[in-house]
């Protein structure tokens, strides 16, 4: 598939490197295209981003994403598989942005014609492409309301060695809000482990209990 990310960080970088080895055409968006000549992988403004996209991912931080998605404009998005990965900070890291929502919501809520996808927002970088570095087997969640466009998802999360039994989907849009709320125990987890690489696994109850 022809995929665009939306930033240039740590998270895009290697999302776009993940999906690459992968066999899939990447191009990474900046607004200041010409800024990043020290990137390894094909930058281009947002909007050639956008339209060279079959699968949109945006990796910009959650604060600016709204605004930066619209500059893009709506027309540009319309029908098109957007994987939201961004989580809304403040800027000292100590709170949420979307504290009673999420990004996500106000996303698809701003682009209704848009399918937005949440994912991979519990966990690091490293962890987002390299699943079976870890320790053993853990979850990713998967939000929205579109089943198309969480099932072509599902197949670049498995791109990335997420085998579908490590795929959850949680349900519509609204399940973001838990995805993105995660953020503040993983920061605690993280303090707790002195390392941001690692991973929850949702484990249920045994058939015999």
């Amino acid at each position: 598939m022809r995929i665009g990310l939306l930033g240039t960080g740590n998270v895009a970088r290697a999302l776009a490197q993940g999906w690459s080895a992968a066999g899939h055409d990447v191009l990474l968006g900046s607004r200041h295209p010409e800024e990043r000549t020290d990137l390894t992988l094909p930058v281009a403004g947002l909007k050639e981003t956008a339209t060279h996209a079959e699968a949109l991912v945006n990796a910009t931080p959650g604060n600016v994403s709204v605004d930066l998605l619209h500059s893009i404009g709506a027309p540009a998005l319309a029908g098109t598989l957007l994987i939201d990965v961004g989580v809304g900070l403040t800027d000292d890291y100590a709170e949420l942005s979307h504290p009673n929502s999420s990004l996500a919501e106000h996303i698809q809520e701003a682009f209704p014609l848009t399918h937005v996808v949440k994912t991979l927002c519990t966990m690091d970088s490293t962890a987002m492409v390299s699943p079976k570095e870890l320790e053993g087997p853990s979850t990713v969640f998967l939000s929205g309301e579109d089943a198309e466009a969480k099932l072509t998802t599902g197949l670049l999360l498995a791109d990335l060695g997420w085998d579908p039994s490590s795929q959850l989907d949680i349900g519509g849009i609204v399940t973001a809000r838990g995805q993105e709320h995660f953020a503040l125990l993983f920061m605690g987890i993280a303090n707790g482990l002195g390392s941001h690489t690692f991973n929850i696994k949702v484990v249920g109850r045994t058939s015999a209990a």
